[in-house]
């Protein structure tokens, strides 16, 4: 009778906790940057959360998680600026979808929390994303968020303009391979380009096709030459002069040799893209999302047919063949609730489980951030994901989690735009660079 009474008492007692712990919490995830094809961003949170409740309730507890999710900003400027009024007003939503880039300047200003804090690193599925891309979206020794996405930035080959310039299929295959390994560099796309151009294979500035504005493939380019972005030791960045004059010198070369148009920046994206999926340009550089574009809106259905692609080609003998990722990353957000931010941190870890980051690679043209992504069917079955990845990813590299980066990116772009359209020399460039450097980063650059 005792025993029974205990039982009761028991039973009476976890219905009691249970109704206690009944608990309905909204979680808003704002995503900037996407659209239809990056849904996953959000609804992966979603899936997410449904999996965190019914893990609640096999606990004896209840947890109702409403997920609002907000991606039309109109731009990355507009949604940079709604993120940070809401953080100053005390509303950020929950989780954002951003930049790595946003990282240091956002945790000095108090907007965002560590995932670390409420994440074990070492634990599945986070012990399973690539290092390089944690180290991404990690900032003064602080794991701040986690890789959302994965994409690298690789250049391209038409292969039939190339078949014409005389290389075979046996050439074409091999090109990867002899970019990585520094035996195809930027002086081979100089002469390739030309002999494209001189044969009337392509016309006149469409032997080597560029990005038309700036971008993170620049500094690609500058590290093709022997550039460093940032010091290892000191985390200053770092202005290599004779790289960044090199790296000037490559576009003004190409333009001297009739393979890239002077007025080429400013050309319509629409134009662009249409140009390079179908075969007007021989060589250019651009994003693994290209994929999507290439093979849908521009009308290319059989892009490894007409498309080779690898990493970014040496400059010379300093540098290297390499690429650049830039994931977005996810971002808990300083809220009043610490229990806000505990859910949250567990519907990331959740949402970066492979299958779950799976859906969104797929739907998206994007590259998984876990290893264990290349072992689910969905990803493995799936060409350009499968050859992506192993090609580019492993050794991708990022700009830096600086909170002034953005200035020495932004100078960098002006003085190769004043060197490409001849308003100055590219030493002239450098000179000029250098100057607005030292004046606006003072300590935080190393000049070289």
């Amino acid at each position: 009778m005792t025993n029974l009474r205990a039982l009761f008492a028991t039973t009476a007692l976890v219905a009691c906790g249970t109704a206690a712990l009944a608990e309905d919490m909204t979680i808003t995830v704002w995503a900037g940057g996407s659209n239809d094809a990056d849904s996953y961003r959000w609804e992966s949170i979603e899936i997410a959360a449904d999996m965190l409740e019914r893990e609640y309730a096999l606990q004896g507890e209840e947890l109702n998680i409403t997920v609002e999710a907000k991606r039309d900003f109109g731009g990355w400027e507009e949604f940079k600026q709604a993120v940070t009024l809401a953080a100053e007003a005390g509303t950020a939503p929950a989780i954002v979808v951003t930049s790595h880039l946003d990282i240091a300047p956002w945790s000095q200003a108090g907007y965002i929390v560590p995932v670390e804090d409420y994440l074990d690193l070492d634990a599945w599925p986070l012990n399973d994303i690539y290092p390089n891309l944690m180290q991404i979206a990690a900032y003064d020794g602080v794991q701040w968020g986690l890789p959302q996405d994965a994409e690298s930035r690789p250049f391209f080959f038409w292969k039939e303009t190339m078949k014409g310039i005389g290389y075979s299929d046996a050439d074409i295959d091999a090109l990867p391979a002899k970019v990585a390994s520094g035996e195809y560099t930027l002086k081979n796309v100089l002469v390739d380009a030309k002999k494209a151009v001189d044969m009337g294979l392509v016309e006149e500035g469409y032997g080597f096709y560029p990005r038309v504005s700036n971008g993170p493939d620049f500094a690609q380019f500058y590290q093709s030459f022997g550039g460093v972005l940032q010091d290892p030791e000191t985390g200053k960045l770092v202005l290599d002069k004779a790289a960044m004059e090199e790296m000037y010198q490559f576009f003004v070369d190409a333009v001297a040799a009739g393979v890239t148009r002077k007025n080429h920046i400013g050309t319509e994206w629409s134009q662009w893209y249409n140009e390079v999926a179908n075969g007007k340009a021989a060589l250019w550089h651009g994003g693994t999302w290209h994929y999507a574009r290439y093979t849908g809106q521009e009308g290319n259905p059989d892009f490894f047919g007409t498309i080779q692609f690898s990493l970014i080609p040496a400059g010379n003998d300093k540098g290297h063949a390499n690429t650049i990722t830039q994931p977005l990353v996810y971002l808990l957000t300083d809220q009043q609730d610490d229990k806000v931010e505990e859910v949250a941190a567990q519907l990331l870890k959740i949402a970066s489980e492979p299958r779950m980051n799976a859906l969104h690679a797929i739907k998206s043209a994007h590259l998984g951030i876990t290893k264990q992504e290349s072992n689910i069917e969905l990803y493995s079955n799936n060409r350009w994901a499968a050859e992506a990845t192993e090609r580019l990813l492993g050794t991708a590299n990022a700009q830096p989690n600086h909170l002034q980066y953005g200035v020495f990116a932004e100078t960098m772009w002006k003085g190769l735009e004043a060197a490409w359209t001849g308003v100055q020399t590219p030493a002239e460039a450098v000179a000029a660079v250098e100057a607005e450097m030292t004046a606006k980063l003072g300590d935080e650059l190393i000049v070289r």
